[in-house]
């Protein structure tokens, strides 16, 4: 007699086929955005590190709204794209995790728990080795410690795509479920531990355009001509207020109903997620990585970049830290309640996807700017050390899953065979009844 658990216990079950096909919607359109993504951020290294690279320096510093000081938004582009264009990204955070939480798996608390284990494992150990890396050195850089936590799924997801095509989907759906939960500790990372000069009066009336919006969405009114103007006044106070502006987005995420209405139509969640998602995969986030990642090594003494403490803490946290994080974390949850993998995944295609975890760019490369301040001598070190261990960690989850790929194809051959001829894989005729 079978020992296992039954499936509702089991870590990394097969979802519901409404659930996989929405996940399969998802990941189609961050594997689109993860080459964009990419291809920005090569753009932004090229560039500035070409005879060019003064125009490019100039581009980002340029102030389109010189007027708008009295709302703090004499911003140059490249500010604008973090502050701006990001908030977008983030509002269909918020939308994906309402939407987690509210009627994906995420509402089981028995399925939510591996997600959320993981997740705060792939933060804690990553912030702990950078921690000890910085201490260490005397000190210096201690304020970045959550930058090596964050994990960028368009570019996981990007890379996954190209060398998984016979991983278990239920491998990608806990990638994508990490990164959810993974995104809201850093949505409460940034808006507790990198909010400076914070301005009471205008958060408290930021919630007014909330309000208005969350009134108007549970109300099924999707008038642009009004929304977007509420959209846009949450974001300016916000702003305004020493918060991070991104964190408005989330905020009017998580007014949006998910759940279907009476007729059976897609909740309004799912709609505006479909409708917004392709904006942030394909213009907000590679925008903000085309700014975000042009870090000149022109005449930098890379010896002295390779032994600095926030470089090793960075890439140690994002290479080492995430892998040690979420695999471990696993694995104790594993060990303690007695739930195993599904029957498709063994723990060696978790050790890739923990490595896979341990790529942060988007994330990771706008609390670098929190923390040091864009342009500051910290602030390139930090940048080259995400593309470092990002880079590091997409090679080494990549040698692990393509060998992981190639014993699921064959595995997936074998079931598939048919050698007798008659329109029944074999595997089928072996098994007892």
């Amino acid at each position: 007699m079978s020992h296992r658990p039954p499936h509702s216990s089991r870590l990394l079950a097969r979802r519901s086929w409404p659930e996989a096909r929405f996940l399969a919607d998802v990941l189609r359109t961050e594997t689109v955005g993860g080459g964009l993504l990419l291809l920005g951020a090569v753009l932004a290294l090229v560039w500035a590190n070409s005879p060019w690279r003064s125009a490019y320096a100039a581009l980002g510093e340029w102030v389109p709204w010189p007027g708008g000081a009295a709302l703090h938004l004499d911003l140059g582009l490249a500010a604008w794209a973090a502050d701006g264009l990001l908030a977008i990204f983030f509002f269909v955070v918020g939308l994906e995790l309402k939407r987690e939480f509210v009627a994906g798996d995420l509402r089981d608390p028995r399925r939510a728990a591996l997600p959320v284990v993981a997740a705060l494992g792939g933060m804690v150990v990553p912030a702990l080795i950078y921690l000890a890396v910085t201490a260490s050195a005397g000190g210096a850089g201690l304020r970045g410690w959550a930058i090596p936590t964050a994990t960028d799924i368009a570019f996981a997801l990007a890379v996954l795509a190209v060398i998984g095509s016979h991983l278990p989907q239920a491998l990608r759906a806990f990638l994508l479920t990490l990164a959810v939960v993974d995104d809201l500790l850093a949505i409460t990372v940034i808006a507790v531990f990198y909010t400076a000069d914070f301005q009471p009066l205008p958060l408290l009336g930021a919630l007014l355009p909330i309000a208005l919006f969350a009134l108007l969405v549970q109300r099924r009114r999707t008038w642009w001509w009004a929304l977007i103007p509420l959209a846009a006044a949450a974001w300016v106070l916000v702003h305004a207020s020493g918060v991070h502006a991104t964190v408005a987005g989330v905020l009017l995420g998580f007014t949006v109903p998910v759940l279907a209405g009476r007729n059976g139509e897609p909740g309004l969640a799912e709609r505006l997620e479909h409708r917004w998602r392709p904006i942030s995969a394909g213009l907000a986030v590679p925008v903000f990585a085309f700014f975000a990642a042009g870090v000149s090594l022109v005449d930098v003494d890379l010896g002295a970049v390779v032994r600095d403490p926030v470089v090793l803490g960075v890439a140690g946290g994002l290479v080492l830290g995430k892998v040690i994080g979420v695999f471990g974390s696993t694995f104790l949850l594993a060990r303690f309640t007695r739930a195993e993998l599904d029957e498709e995944i063994t723990w060696a295609d978790l050790v890739g996807l923990a490595l896979l975890a341990g790529i942060g760019f988007t994330v990771s490369l706008l609390i670098g700017e929190l923390a040091f301040g864009p342009g500051s001598p910290e602030d390139a070190r930090v940048k080259a050390a995400v593309l470092a261990g990002s880079l590091i960690s997409a090679g080494l989850a990549a040698v692990v899953l393509l060998r992981r790929n190639r014993v699921h194809r064959r595995i997936s051959e074998r079931e598939s065979r048919d050698d007798d001829g008659d329109g029944i894989p074999d595997v089928y005729q072996e098994r007892p009844a």
